[in-house]
C-alpha cells in the first residue's frame, strides 16, 4: 500500500504567527513612508511570495501603480522595488522574533505525524536572514520541522515555482509527489503545491487569507466566525486546493483520508 511519506508546511500564517501579522504591517508601513497608501487587503494579496517579489507584485497592481506614478511623477522602477525592499527588511527584522509563536495545534499535530513515521519539511517566502531569526525562536517554543528551505537556496525562484518543494523531497528522500502533502495559508502556497504536483491543502484559522489577528478572530461571534471560515474555505477551493482544514488539529485525520484515496 502507498501512503503519504512527507508533509511540507508553510511558516507564517500556517505554523507560526497567527494571521501572518509580522510582514503585512510592514508592507503597509513602507508604502505609507513612500507616500502611497495601500490597504491591508492589497498588502496581503501576494502573501507567501519571496518578499521582494511581493513588493514588485504590489507595485504592479493597477491602483497602486497609478498612485505611485501620481505621487512620484513617473512609473516605478526596479530601483524603487529594491529601495522599498531594503526598508521592508530593516523594519521586519526589528520585530520578527516576536511573531514566532506556534499556532494552536501545530506542535501536537507534528508530534502525532512524526510518531507515524512521516517526515516534516517546510517552505517559506522569507529569506534565509529572516529564517535565521524565525527558526531558533520557533524551536525554543516547541516547533521545529525536519528541514526548511528559503528561496535563497533556489536562485530566488520562490513561490509559485515548485523548486522549494522538490528540494524538500530530495533532502527528506520522499519518493513520489503523490505521497507528499503541502499545507499553507495563502494563494501562493496553493499554487506552489499544484505546480509541484503534490496534494494542496489550505489551512483556514490563522491564515493570511482569513486576514485576522488572533485577537480580532476571538472577538467575533460564533456566527461571524463560521461566515469568515466558509469564505476562506471557498477561496482555497476556487484556487484548486484538494482539501482544506480549519486548524492543524484536523491534519492527521486528513492524512488518513488521503491515504485511503491513494489506495482506491
Amino acid at each position: 500500500m502507498k501512503a503519504i511519506e512527507g508533509i511540507i508546511l508553510d511558516w507564517a500564517g500556517t505554523t507560526v504567527d497567527f494571521g501572518c501579522m509580522a510582514p503585512v504591517n510592514v508592507f503597509v508601513e513602507i508604502f505609507h513612508d513612500a507616500g502611497v497608501e495601500v490597504t491591508i487587503e492589497e498588502a496581503r494579496k501576494p502573501m507567501g511570495m519571496l518578499k521582494i517579489d511581493h513588493i514588485r507584485t504590489m507595485l504592479q497592481m493597477p491602483r497602486i501603480e497609478q498612485l505611485w506614478q501620481e505621487v512620484h511623477g513617473s512609473p516605478f522602477t526596479e530601483q524603487d522595488v529594491e529601495a522599498l525592499y531594503v526598508k521592508f527588511e530593516k523594519s521586519l527584522m526589528k520585530t520578527l522574533a516576536t511573531f514566532t509563536d506556534p499556532i494552536d495545534h501545530v506542535v501536537e499535530a507534528v508530534t502525532q505525524l512524526r510518531s507515524k513515521g512521516l517526515k516534516i519539511g517546510s517552505t517559506t517566502g522569507y529569506t534565509q536572514m529572516m529564517m535565521d531569526v524565525v527558526v531558533p525562536n520557533a524551536k525554543a517554543k516547541g516547533y521545529s520541522p525536519d528541514f526548511y528551505i528559503t528561496p535563497d537556496a533556489t536562485n530566488s525562484l520562490g513561490r509559485p515555482y515548485p523548486y522549494m518543494i522538490y528540494r524538500n523531497m530530495e533532502q527528506l528522500q520522499l519518493q513520489s509527489v503523490q505521497q507528499v502533502v503541502k499545507i499553507g495559508d495563502t494563494i501562493s502556497d496553493i499554487n506552489e503545491a499544484l505546480n509541484a504536483g503534490v496534494w494542496a491543502v489550505g489551512v483556514v484559522i490563522g491564515s493570511s487569507e482569513m486576514g485576522l489577528s488572533k485577537e480580532e478572530y476571538e472577538a467575533l461571534t460564533s456566527e461571524e466566525k463560521e461566515q469568515i471560515i466558509e469564505r476562506t474555505v471557498q477561496k482555497f477551493k476556487d484556487l484548486g486546493a484538494h482539501y482544506t482544514i480549519r486548524t492543524m488539529n484536523e491534519l492527521p485525520g486528513l492524512i488518513d483520508k488521503i491515504n485511503e484515496r491513494i489506495n482506491r
